[in-house]
Formats: structure tokens, C-alpha cells, sequence
């Protein structure tokens, strides 16, 4: 019995005539098996090269024909190409193709459709056997120690997807974060494959599909001026970034999160990681979302999950705008009632704009020190919530504050990281750029991208 072996490039017309004659040898002689060998037009000059100097063959083109005889043994006899393939059906088999020019490239185009499905297919079936790599960054913050139950409870990625944790930090945390390893192993979380702690910065970030990155400056270092912390910040994303374009998986998702210059840091990854994809990197905004929807709810007497389409925006942890022009409220006790899906404009309910312009808008400093002195509960739920989302999709017609690359949408500068309203499905995310925005809204965007225009300039 004799086996020939078809391998070409997906897309190719020769590989699909050659493709349609070995079928029909395949299919009148009994004793002729043959076997298909498809390849990526991106993978198969390597491919290619890599048989060739196995078997010590010459041949440069796709689709490439050898015989193996099964029952003798040894390495398999090269035919050649699509010509040389033609004439030993024609001369051992007296079969040839009379396949139309237009015919292969139909079959072609099928041929590569079908390989890039199948391919992913292969990638669905991988990633439910491989565990999500998940990178953290200063693993020591309490930030991380509340993260770690919501990341493996499967409430974050889903009930079916495992993920392997990783902890960075310095060399002096690892027995802190050894402890951590150790509770978090004896809770015995189905879905969590694996957990470790990493102080080598060099193999920081292996194979990562999510980095989280924590790292606050100010909080460790509070003696230091704040252009120095600028500049310590830049430093770090200066190691970060290409480690991650080294180390990391190309689709790899990059959340910066923190209490401290958690714009700079994804636009500084972004900077200093070019082949890193900048709608891949992402600033968490929602903690100061939830934190100024808990001010109105308790303002209202009301769930604080009823309070909804707060947009943050501008520098997260900086100077931000808590904008209540679209926010809605759900379930409000009030003399008009209707269905769960039956909202009511906030500013339509609340008469003290006062308190409004006070206690919300304008208290940068109060919403910053309910954030900033939690310990560690709100900007995990953040972070976890910010996650969910970007693989699961937001819940439909919900606005959720992000801090993403921007490319002049509302008319602000292209090429910061500024916190605006979006909506997340299909794993990916989108700006909601149909909402209206009044001149006073657009005066204080204007003010607020000036502001990150500075504190970009001190990193150089």
C-alpha cells in the first residue's frame, strides 16, 4: 500500500487542483491512501524550509507531493510540485485534471476559509483546556489580596474557564506573598489551575492573556515630590512595557488600576510598548463611578444598584468631572412607579443642586478619600467588574466609565488616556459617542485634557 502526502498553503489555486486530483485517486484505488497537510499562508515558507531540511528535499513552492511507502519504511520519496504531481497520475494512473482556472481559485478561497475556521475551532478547544494567564503586578496591595477570590470563584471569567495566578512583586514581599499562595491553595477553588508568586522581573508577564497592574507610587513612597513620582512611574512602565511585548501573549489585556496615576500608567505602557495594541490597555475608572452612585443613592434612600449612567470623566485618580447629566435611577421610591426597566432622570428627582454641585461634582476631594483610604474591597470589585465586562460584555444600554486611548472622540486631544463613557460586548469595547455633551460639559473636558497634557509632559 502507498501513501502520498499533499501539504500546501491555505488559499493557494495549485494546492487546490492538486487537492481535488488526489481525491479522486484516493477515492478509484483502493491501494492508494492519501493524507493532507493545510498550512497557514503566515506559517508556511517555515514550514516548508523546516521539511525540506529534515528530509533534505529542494522545493519552494506550495503544494509540495512526496510518497511514503508504508511498507517498506524510511523517509518519503519527493514528487515535486503541482506539474510533477500531474504526471505521475497521468503516467502510473492515467488520470489528469481538467480543473478550470476559475475552478481553483473557487475551491482555493474555500479552502482557506474552511483552514481559518478550523483554526478556530483548534483555539476554542485550547483555551478550554489551557488556563488563562493572570499577571499581577505589587501583588502584595491589599487591592490584591481582595481580588483573588473574585478572579477564581469563576464569577469574573466563567464557570467553565480555568486560570493559572501569577503574584509579581520585589524580592522582600515573597514570604508575604507565599502566605497569600498558601490561603488561597487551601480554599480550593475548582477553577483556579494554579497560583504562584514571581520576583524576577526578566520572566515577568510569560505567556500572560490578562496583566493587572497595580502599582501605587505615592502610597509607598509619600516623601517624594509629585514630579518625582511622575517620573518613578514612567520609570516602571519603561520596564513593563517590554516585557510584555517580549513575554506576553499579542492579544494580552493590560488593566491599570490603583489609587494612584492610573491614567499615566496605561498611557505609559502604551508608549513604551508600541506593538502593544492601545485598545488593549485599559485605565479602571468604575471605583469612582460607584463611589459617587453610592453618595446619590444614600442622598435618595434608595439601592445603590438602582443608580445608573454616571460618567466619570478625565484623569481617574487626578482631576475628574462626575457628569449626572444621563444618569438614571431604577426603583426609586417615588409617587411614579412602573416595570424593573422603568427608569426616571436623576437630576429630574434630586431639586438641590447645591448639594449636587458640592458634594458630587465638585468633591474631588471627598470622593477621592472614600476611595483612596478603603481597604482594598471597592478597587477589587472594580477591577473584577472592569474584567467581566470586557469578556462578558456590560449589561445592555448601561454606560460604564473607562480610561481609554482616545482618538478625539468628544473633542478631546487624541492620544491620551482619558476617562470616558463606553460599552462593552464581543470582547472588545466601544465609546458611546452618540451621547449629547453641552457646551459647559465641553469647557470642562477642554480643562481636564489640558491637565493630562502636563502631566504627560513631565515624564519627558
Amino acid at each position: 500500500m502507498a501513501k502520498l502526502v499533499l501539504a500546501g498553503r491555505a488559499g493557494c489555486p495549485q494546492y487546490a487542483r492538486a487537492e481535488l486530483l488526489a481525491d479522486y485517486l484516493q477515492a478509484n484505488l483502493p491501494a492508494l491512501r492519501v493524507h493532507k497537510v493545510v498550512q497557514h499562508p503566515d506559517r508556511w515558507e517555515q514550514w516548508l524550509h523546516d521539511v525540506c531540511q529534515v528530509n533534505g528535499w529542494e522545493h519552494k513552492c506550495s503544494p509540495v507531493v512526496w510518497r511514503e511507502l508504508l511498507d517498506r519504511g524510511g523517509k518519503g520519496l519527493l514528487l515535486g510540485g503541482l506539474n510533477e504531481f500531474l504526471e505521475y497520475a497521468q503516467h502510473y494512473y492515467g488520470i489528469t485534471s481538467m480543473m478550470t482556472t476559475e475552478e481553483m481559485l473557487d475551491i482555493a478561497e474555500e479552502n482557506l476559509q474552511a483552514h481559518m475556521e478550523s483554526e478556530k475551532e483548534q483555539e476554542e478547544i485550547r483555551s478550554r483546556i489551557n488556563p488563562l494567564q493572570i499577571w499581577i503586578t505589587s501583588a502584595s496591595a491589599p487591592t490584591c489580596y481582595q481580588l483573588l477570590p473574585l478572579l477564581a470563584s469563576g464569577d469574573v471569567f466563567g464557570m467553565t474557564t480555568e486560570i493559572s495566578i501569577h503574584l509579581l512583586d520585589a524580592v522582600q514581599f515573597k514570604e508575604c506573598l507565599s502566605g497569600i499562595v498558601m490561603e488561597v491553595e487551601d480554599m480550593a477553588f475548582p477553577l483556579l489551575r494554579g497560583i504562584s508568586v514571581h520576583t524576577e522581573i526578566d520572566k515577568a508577564f510569560l505567556q500572560a492573556d490578562v496583566i493587572i497592574v497595580l502599582d501605587d507610587i505615592l502610597s509607598k513612597r509619600d516623601t517624594q515630590t509629585l514630579e518625582n513620582c511622575i517620573r518613578t512611574v514612567s520609570e516602571i512602565c519603561q520596564v513593563y512595557a517590554p516585557l510584555i511585548e517580549k513575554n506576553a501573549k499579542s492579544g494580552v489585556r493590560i488593566i491599570s488600576t490603583g489609587k494612584t496615576f492610573v491614567n499615566l500608567k496605561a498611557m505609559m505602557i502604551i508608549t513604551y510598548g508600541p506593538s502593544i495594541k492601545p485598545e488593549n490597555v485599559i485605565a479602571v475608572a468604575t471605583s469612582w463611578e460607584s463611589a459617587a452612585k453610592a453618595m446619590l443613592a444614600r442622598k435618595l434612600n434608595m439601592n445603590t444598584a438602582g443608580v445608573k449612567d454616571v460618567i466619570v470623566w478625565g484623569n481617574i485618580t487626578g482631576c475628574t468631572y462626575i457628569d449626572l447629566s444621563h444618569a438614571k435611577l431604577y426603583r426609586c421610591d417615588s409617587a411614579i412607579w412602573g416595570p424593573a426597566n422603568f427608569s426616571r432622570p436623576l437630576l429630574n428627582l434630586i431639586y438641590d443642586s447645591k448639594w449636587i454641585d458640592s458634594e458630587v461634582i465638585s468633591a474631588q476631594s471627598s470622593l477621592s478619600s472614600r476611595v483612596c483610604h478603603c481597604a482594598g474591597m471597592l478597587p477589587a470589585h472594580a477591577v473584577a467588574t472592569a474584567l467581566r465586562y470586557w469578556f462578558h460584555g456590560s449589561p445592555p444600554g448601561e454606560i460604564v466609565s473607562m480610561g481609554i486611548f482616545s482618538e478625539g472622540q468628544f473633542c478631546i486631544p487624541e492620544g491620551i488616556v482619558f476617562s470616558m463613557p463606553v460599552r462593552f460586548r464581543n470582547g472588545s469595547w466601544e465609546v458611546v459617542t452618540e451621547l449629547e455633551i453641552n457646551e459647559e460639559t465641553q469647557e470642562v473636558l477642554g480643562r481636564l485634557s489640558y491637565d493630562l497634557i502636563q502631566v504627560m509632559i513631565l515624564c519627558i
